[in-house]
């Protein structure tokens, strides 16, 4: 083949990508410091409607490369994400983050997955993934409205067993993995440059929180996390935080409401089913969707402080 043919190809080939991409609508996104990029998504359980787009994502930008923190529910979800990143940098992705094994959070991997980008996670994620990746798939069409391959579950190439720096220039993150709370693997990004914490799933504002994890261990995390200093807090749900730590206190009242009053019916023989009916109800005014998760995280808690000594 010629010099010229190969060219032609290649020119080809590239103007079939532009194309394919001007069809793709850039998702919304809010800059909330300088070069710090964030679709701050509805408050909404998954389902077929919505796609699975449901969580607050975006990306980081530094002078060498970029920072993707999470990439939304469905690989549409990470195309729009994608295009919305190169309407504001030609700076190549170095680093796909993701903060946790939710399939809200990182079922847009794949529209990152491209020689040079790697993949970010607590040391505990790929477990995870292996754990979910079957249920994410078989039930995607119904639970999410599309349909998924094993290519759109993405593991890690980079685990983060405590805390870790990267660099994209002129800027420095810093990942710290967290001891099992939200869920066991949970990862959260300060960048240090604008003093803005991305802490994924271990924060929820307004939408009630979920328990996947240890209640006990979150409520722990919590502890450690209000006695630090942000500018910006990023929630996985929920508008952005710039009151820190007062805007933690109604998740933290919550969680340690639920820890009380289960520990108080456990002590008193009280049943599960009977604990889900009636713990927590005066919290119901206080959270969106209370009704879809408040009794999945009494039975979660339930298990857990059940057999604490």
């Amino acid at each position: 083949m010629s010099v010229l043919s190969r060219g032609l190809q290649f020119l080809l080939a590239w103007l079939a990508l532009g194309a394919a991409w001007a069809d793709v609508t850039p998702l919304p996104m809010r800059s909330i410091a300088p070069g710090v990029f964030v679709h701050f998504a509805p408050h909404a359980p998954l389902n077929p409607e919505n796609h699975g787009a449901i969580a607050n994502i975006g990306f980081i930008i530094g002078d060498r490369c970029v920072a993707v923190i999470d990439t939304g529910g469905s690989p549409e979800q990470g195309r729009a994400l994608k295009a919305a990143l190169r309407q504001r940098t030609n700076l190549p992705v170095c680093y796909v983050i993701n903060t946790h094994v939710h399939q809200d959070h990182i079922l847009g991997n794949s529209a990152f997955k491209e020689p040079g980008v790697k993949f970010v996670g607590h040391s505990r994620l790929p477990r995870a993934l292996s754990m979910r990746s079957a249920f994410y798939l078989q039930n995607a069409p119904e639970q999410l409205g599309i349909k998924l391959s094993p290519r759109d579950v993405i593991a890690p190439d980079i685990l983060v067993e405590n805390t870790l720096k990267l660099g994209l220039g002129n800027r420095i993150l810093t990942l710290t993995a967290h001891p099992t709370a939200h869920t066991d693997n949970d990862l959260s990004i300060l960048d240090e440059k604008t003093h803005t914490l991305w802490l994924g799933d271990l924060l929820f504002v307004s939408h009630i929180p979920v328990i996947d994890g240890s209640l006990k261990g979150w409520i722990k995390a919590m502890e450690s996390l209000e006695k630090q200093h942000f500018e910006h807090v990023i929630p996985g749900h929920g508008p952005l935080v710039k009151d820190w730590p007062q805007a933690l206190q109604p998740q933290k009242t919550y969680l340690t409401g639920l820890l009380h009053e289960i520990r108080t019916a456990i002590k008193n023989g009280v049943s599960l089913e009977q604990a889900m009916a009636t713990i927590g109800q005066a919290a119901r005014q206080d959270w969106q969707w209370f009704d879809v998760f408040h009794a999945k995280n009494i039975a979660t808690a339930y298990a857990e402080l059940e057999w604490e000594e």
